[in-house]
């Protein structure tokens, strides 16, 4: 008797800090998660392939403007080389830190609040490194970045975490409010953040993410489509409201300008002036291009040449076979990508490289599809190309985690699912030979 009671916690006292401890702890089963093997070597290479010759594009893009603004011709080239290079020790980092790290809730829940804080910031003058039209940055001394850059990540844990969790009730009746509304909230806030920055690009794709990922775990069409619905109708209706504070005419303004892109007489203050030059920059490519050093736009005719329209540089100095040779590798990219995803030894590593890649593609695919007038101007970058310190070391941390998910993957006929809980026997159920 004394041996059990002294196995017994006292006042039920040990219970409780168990109980509280888990806010700051990782899942047990995560404890025992060990490096399996070495990283996944092709999406590495393919991820180093897109950032040398995203980096190499971004110099022939920026030295007309460097020169134009008075300084030396290699002044992006050699910001983006020096952050490349913290985002390559970033990278590898992040490749060697355990990705269940993500799912503890302090630090899934702290970064997203944490994100939330940095984007109000924008709106504070002293941070604000933007017009009163547009809040989206914050500068602090010579650094400045984009908040919005670090939400996306932050949304892609939490809503990992909120999805994995409920992993075995996410496709039954009752995932409403286990799943469904914590899943919506977590996008709407994200998205209504953007909303107001005037960064419609970063709300389509926060939702776009979120609404995938939410697939991913099985959800429920139904519920699917309603947080789709909820949201377009949320958007719309804060758009409404906002335009009383902020203009949003432009919004209008872009639309007709995709329709109307080379009617000059149209606009007269030249709103069509980017993506006519971006489309005569893709014409002037040809088949294999003027040459890399060659393009003729980049000499000060196409705004952001360096930064959301550097594509189009691409297309006039590769001509189509270099442009498709990049599509083609963020192409097996994602597919590389999903593969590990795929792979993946539980549903949140699952999740959060499926996200992850996900959002690299996307952004890709809309930037690609603005500077070639598919679909209305929106702000995009394209990874690993466009000009932007910050942005490059986001998405190469973002590599480095699902390089970590690739060195714990599983075997494709291997399963091990910790989210999966085994259902418990009954203490009489029969056992049969």
């Amino acid at each position: 008797m004394p041996s059990n009671a002294q196995s017994q916690p006292a006042n039920g006292s040990e219970g409780k800090r168990r109980k509280k401890s888990k806010l700051f702890s990782m899942p047990e089963y995560a404890k025992n998660f060990r490096k399996r093997g070495e990283m996944d070597i092709g999406f590495l290479i393919i991820v180093m392939l897109l950032l040398v010759i995203g980096i190499i594009m971004m110099y022939s893009a920026s030295y007309a403007w460097a020169i134009n603004a008075g300084l030396e011709s290699d002044y992006y080239f050699n910001r983006q080389l020096r952050m490349a290079i913290i985002g390559l020790v970033v990278l590898f980092i992040t490749a060697n830190v355990d990705y269940h790290l993500y799912r503890v809730p302090f630090v899934a829940i702290g970064a997203y609040i944490g994100s939330m804080a940095l984007m109000l910031m924008c709106f504070i003058p002293a941070f604000s490194s933007d017009n009163e039209d547009a809040n989206r940055w914050i500068s602090i001394g010579s650094l400045s970045f984009q908040p919005s850059e670090l939400m996306k990540l932050a949304m892609i844990f939490l809503l990992a975490l909120v999805l994995s969790n409920n992993y075995n009730t996410i496709s039954s009746k009752n995932t409403l409010l286990p799943s469904v509304l914590p899943s919506g909230i977590i996008m709407a806030v994200a998205a209504g953040l953007m909303i107001i920055q005037r960064h419609i690009s970063g709300a389509i794709i926060i939702a776009i993410i979120g609404l995938m990922m939410a697939a991913a775990s099985g959800m429920r069409k139904r519920y699917i489509l309603f947080i789709l619905l909820v949201g377009t109708v949320v958007g719309i209706l804060a758009i409404e409201l906002y335009t009383k504070i902020k203009n949003y005419d432009y919004l209008a303004v872009r639309i007709d300008v995709w329709q109307h892109p080379f009617d000059d007489e149209r606009y007269s203050n030249g709103e069509n002036w980017q993506i006519k030059n971006s489309l005569i920059a893709i014409g002037s490519g040809g088949l294999f291009g003027l040459g890399f050093g060659n393009s003729r736009q980049k000499f000060l005719y196409l705004p952001e040449s360096k930064n959301d329209f550097i594509f189009a540089i691409v297309c006039e100095e590769l001509g189509l076979v270099g442009a498709l040779v990049v599509i083609l590798l963020f192409l097996l990219l994602v597919i590389r990508g999903f593969k590990i995803a795929t792979n993946a030894p539980d549903k949140f590593g699952m999740l959060t490289a499926a996200g992850i890649v996900f959002q690299i593609g996307l952004q890709a695919l809309l930037n690609i599809a603005v500077v070639t007038n598919a679909m209305p101007n929106t702000g995009i970058s394209l990874p690993f190309f466009s000009y932007g310190g910050t942005a490059l070391i986001m998405q190469l941390a973002e590599m480095g985690i699902v390089l970590n998910v690739s060195r714990q993957s599983v075997p494709d006929k291997e399963t091990e699912d910790s989210d999966i809980q085994p259902q418990p026997q009954p203490p009489c159920a029969k056992t049969h030979p």
